[in-house]
């Protein structure tokens, strides 16, 4: 058997030529302060965008990956097959193939095929002289390589083989089929993906733009109102729109609108009232002074200045009163109620009207004020029941020996605060009459002091509260007595 020799020629099998890939980039420009409707497109979108970009680059580099394994087996089976033509003759080991079955056994249409069989010093037996890819770690039967020869990137294997004698076996070829494989793989998944991209993208705007439309309703139905219109949203933007958040912001708005309304109605009130009812206490100042001014005696000057005070005391009064009854009215948003020692608010507030009922004659007691009661309320709140109770009390609750007495009585679950005095009382078409604002009793009438606010203040203090308020008369005596029950 003759040595052949394969010296460096052309390559063995057809060549392609190599393809390229254009890769093309969309930017996008953003306007300023952009509508809520494209931050919703953009904040839907470009996650989209960039997890299709990253899912579709996962793919590739995947089936890429598995590809190029296809590609490394063919090229590994390529060099067993020429390693067994190996042979041992006398003058040595020699290629037992012929060009032209060597030219058959590594042919390929697409590619280009070079190979070269290197003895242990580097030598070459047979084939492309100058194909040396790296070499082999020790103990490693074979192994894959990018290489270039003769100008041309190449993958090649490298095949360490001892029998019938030591020798590494070279086979290389060029890339065109992988590239134009990997080319096809972006053609034919990425252009479909993106074309569906851009329909879900116009699909996406669409449903937005459709969605958002209610809102956009809702705003102008606001744009359209006048400064006095707290009225609520027209039924076909709150009821009718397919969007659900929509329909809560619409009645959202339209509660926002609902406390407006009664906040304005309670301060236009409060206002009228003042002005109303301060009217009649200022005039009688103003007449008390000038008639004053227009006399020179001191007696008179210290009746009219006695008369001014007593005025003065009545608007302050009313003030108050008024100024309670229309933070009562608003205070409801905010009210925290927590564990409050009612016996010690009820002492101390009695303590404080000690002097008033002295200077009145009246005996003021306690009943049940030493122990401790606790109970679910608003110190404020129950400061100013009390107040107006004691201040009625002491007021109207006229008698022979009159007497007043503030008791907190705990028991069954329930606590009541009640204030109790010996005058002529009510009947219970008067109680219920006094509840209301501006209502004075026959003895309210009768003074002609008051203006009928602080049973609807202690009502309404109650309320708050969620506490019961009551009017009735003693059992078996004369007299009124104002509980208020909590529990």
């Amino acid at each position: 058997m003759t040595k052949r020799h394969f010296s460096d020629g052309p390559p063995l099998g057809k060549s392609a030529p190599s393809g390229g890939s254009l890769l093309r980039e969309a930017t996008s420009v953003g306007a300023t302060k952009p509508s809520l409707r494209s931050r919703v497109i953009r904040h839907v979108v470009l996650p989209l965008v960039v997890l299709w970009a990253l899912g579709t680059a996962v793919a590739l580099g995947v089936a890429n990956y598995f590809a190029g394994q296809a590609f490394d087996r063919s090229l590994l089976d390529d060099a067993y097959a020429v390693a067994a033509n190996v042979r041992m003759h006398s003058t040595g080991p020699v290629l037992n193939l012929s060009p032209s079955e060597m030219s058959a056994l590594l042919f390929d249409q697409s590619e280009s095929m070079y190979f070269a069989v290197l003895l242990p010093n580097g030598a070459l037996l047979a084939g492309h002289a100058g194909l040396k890819p790296p070499p082999l770690p020790k103990e490693t039967a074979f192994g894959f390589a990018d290489i270039t020869f003769q100008n041309r990137a190449l993958r090649s294997v490298s095949l360490h083989r001892y029998e019938p004698t030591e020798f590494t076996m070279v086979v290389a070829q060029t890339t065109t089929a992988r590239n134009g494989l990997l080319q096809r793989m972006l053609t034919y998944a990425v252009v479909p993906q993106v074309l569906l991209l851009l329909f879900l993208v116009w699909w996406l705007r669409r449903v937005i733009q459709r969605d958002l439309l209610p809102l956009a309703e809702l705003q102008q139905a606001v744009d359209q109102r006048g400064v006095r219109d707290l009225s609520p949203m027209p039924l076909s933007v709150t009821t009718n729109a397919n969007n659900r958040d929509v329909q809560r912001l619409g009645t959202s708005v339209d509660a926002l609108m609902t406390r407006l309304e009664d906040s304005i109605t309670a301060q236009r009130e409060f206002a009228g009232n003042v002005a109303h009812e301060l009217r009649t206490p200022l005039a009688g100042i103003r007449a008390q002074a000038d008639y004053a001014l227009a006399n020179a005696d001191p007696a008179v000057w210290r009746e009219q200045l006695q008369g001014i005070a007593r005025g003065q005391e009545r608007a302050s009064h009313l003030v108050e009163q008024l100024l309670g009854l229309a933070l009562a009215d608003e205070a409801r948003a905010s009210l925290q109620l927590i564990p409050i020692a009612i016996n010690e608010v009820a002492r101390d507030v009695l303590l404080r009207y000690l002097p008033k009922a002295d200077a009145a004659g009246v005996d003021l007691g306690g009943d049940g004020l030493d122990e401790r009661v606790m109970v679910e309320a608003d110190a404020a709140l129950l400061e100013g029941i009390l107040g107006n109770l004691l201040d009625n009390a002491l007021r109207y609750g006229v008698a022979a020996q009159p007497q007043v007495t503030v008791a907190v009585v705990a028991g069954d679950g329930v606590v009541t605060l009640s204030v109790t005095d010996n005058g002529p009382g009510l009947t219970s078409q008067e109680a219920e009459q006094l509840r209301q604002r501006w209502s004075l009793g026959p003895a309210g009438q009768q003074l002609g002091e008051g203006a009928g606010l602080g049973l609807a203040i202690v009502s309404r203090y109650a309320d708050l509260m969620s506490a019961r308020f009551r009017l009735q008369a003693v059992p078996g005596e004369s007299g009124l007595r104002a509980s208020v029950t909590f529990g």
